[in-house]
C-alpha cells in the first residue's frame, strides 16, 4: 500500500514542523509529516532554548533575527506564546576577545539587529552578583532571551494542523525511495507500506545521516554531545537576562523557577555519542567543571546546590552550520545540522526551506541560501565566524 503527498517531511522536531508551517502558511497544504515517535520527542527537548541574533556570520545572524520578530509576535500569530520570556541577551568576553566583539556587533547593527554595549555597572545593575572583574566588555540584546523548543514545536504543529497539514507520529521511517532515474521520490515505512512524494524533506538532525547514506548522501553530520546542570541558588534568582559568559566559556539561563541552567561554551574537544544510546545525565567532571565556573562568577550564592543534569547532543557539520537545500540527489532536501542553533533560528529555517522549494529563492532579509548549501565542504568553502572568539570554537 502507498499514500501520495506533495511535500514528504521526515522528522517531527521543531524543524520539520516549522518547515510544515511555512510551507502551509504559503498555501501548500498537501503536507505531511512522518515522526518515528512522538512529536518532539528526539533533540528538541533537549534545547536549552536561547534567544540570539549574535552570530559571526551575517545570515545566520539575520535568521535569528527573524525569529526574535516571530517568538514576540507568537501569541498573535500562533495563538501560544511558545513559553518567550524577553530576558535580554548579554556576552561577556575578555581583554582577547575584545576586537572580535567589537567587529560582530558593528555588522550586527548594520544588519539592524538590536544590540549595544553596555558598561560594566550596567552589566551589575542587570544582573546582581555576578563576579565582572575579568570582563572587558559586554553587548546586550535587549530583545533576546529564553523560550521553549518543545512548546514552539507543538505551536508550529498545531497551527500547521489548523491549515491542513497531515502529520503521522509513531511512524519510523526504514529507507528512501528512488525512482528508475535515481530520484528521490517517497520513503519506505517500518510497517512495509510506503508513502510517495514529488518532494522529500530530510528533518531528522544526527538521525539524518543513515537515512541519508542509503541514496549514496554523505552527510558528514554527527551527534556532539551536550551536558548541562541545574543548579538551585538557595533561593530563586530574580529576571536576569542569559549571559553567554566568553571569558569563562560558559552560558547561564535562568530557569522559570529560579533555577540556573549551565551549560558549556568550550567546543575545542568535542565528544561524540550514539543519539539513541547515551546516559541522560552529566559526568562527574562535568559537574565539577560547571560548579567551578559558576562559583567563580557567582561567589555569593547563599546556599548552592545540584538539582539535575541531562544530556542532548548537537547535530554539528564540520563547520558547525546547518545543511538547508537540495541534496545532490534529485527529489530529497537537507534541513539537518543544526549545530545548536536549530532553537532560534526555526522560524527563518521554515520560511528559507518553503521559499526555496516553492520559488527557488528566499525573501528573508540578508539572508544568503548559498552558504549553507550541501557542497560546500565539498567545495573547501566552509562558512566559518568572520570574527571568531579565542576559546569558543565554531559555535559563533
Amino acid at each position: 500500500m502507498s499514500d501520495t503527498t506533495k511535500f514528504l517531511i521526515i522528522g517531527g522536531g521543531l524543524e520539520g514542523l516549522a518547515i510544515a508551517y511555512s510551507l502551509a502558511e504559503r498555501g501548500e497544504t498537501d503536507v505531511l509529516v512522518l515522526e518515528r515517535d512522538t512529536l518532539c520527542s528526539g533533540m528538541t527537548g533537549k534545547s536549552s532554548g536561547v534567544v540570539r541574533c549574535h552570530y559571526g556570520t551575517p545570515s545566520l545572524a539575520a535568521m535569528s533575527w527573524y525569529g526574535v520578530d516571530i517568538f514576540t509576535r507568537a501569541t498573535e500569530i500562533f495563538d501560544d506564546d511558545m513559553a518567550f520570556r524577553q530576558c535580554g541577551y548579554v556576552v561577556g568576553v575578555g581583554e582577547n576577545n575584545v576586537k572580535p566583539l567589537e567587529e560582530n556587533i558593528a555588522m550586527m547593527q548594520r544588519l539592524g539587529i538590536a544590540t549595544e554595549f553596555i558598561a560594566h555597572d550596567k552589566m551589575a545593575e542587570l544582573w546582581p552578583g555576578l563576579h565582572l572583574d575579568d570582563f572587558a566588555l559586554f553587548a546586550y540584546e535587549p530583545l533576546g532571551g529564553r523560550g521553549e523548543a518543545y512548546m514552539a514545536g507543538m505551536a508550529f504543529a498545531a497551527t500547521a494542523r489548523k491549515m491542513g497539514v497531515k502529520i503521522r507520529q509513531s511512524t519510523p521511517v526504514m529507507s528512501l525511495l528512488q525512482n528508475d532515474s535515481g530520484a528521490v521520490h517517497g520513503v519506505a515505512l517500518k510497517d512495509g507500506s510506503e508513502v510517495h512524494a514529488e518532494h522529500v524533506i530530510l528533518a531528522t538532525g544526527p538521525w539524518a545521516p543513515a537515512l541519508a547514506a542509503g541514496v549514496g548522501v554523505d552527510l558528514d553530520v554527527k551527534a556532539q554531545r551536550a551536558q548541562l546542570v541545574l543548579i538551585d541558588q538557595g533561593v530563586p534568582t530574580p529576571e536576569v537576562p542569559v549571559l553567554s559568559d566568553l571569558a569563562g566559556l560558559q552560558y547561564i539561563c535562568r530557569e522559570p523557577n529560579g533555577e540556573l541552567l549551565v551549560g558549556n561554551s568550550d567546543h575545542q574537544a568535542p565528544e561524540y555519542i550514539d543519539p539513541d544510546k547515551y546516559v541522560n545525565r552529566a559526568d562527574d567532571a562535568a559537574i565539577e567543571k560547571n560548579i567551578m565556573k559558576l562559583g567563580h562568577r557567582l561567589p555569593d550564592m547563599p546556599d548552592p546546590r545540584i538539582t539535575s543534569s541531562y544530556v542532548g547532543a548537537y547535530d554539528v557539520t564540520p563547520d558547525y552550520n546547518p545543511i538547508i537545500g537540495p541534496s545532490p540527489v534529485d527529489g530529497l532536501f537537507l534541513a539537518t545540522g543544526f549545530s545548536g542553533h536549530g532553537f532560534k533560528i526555526s522560524p527563518a529555517v521554515g520560511k528559507l526551506v518553503a521559499d526555496l522549494l516553492i520559488d527557488g529563492e528566499t525573501s528573508l532579509p540578508n539572508v544568503n541560501p548559498a552558504d549553507f548549501r550541501y557542497s560546500r565542504f565539498a567545495e573547501d568553502d566552509l562558512l566559518f565566524s568572520l570574527h571568531p572568539y579565542e576559546g569558543a570554537g565554531e559555535m559563533r
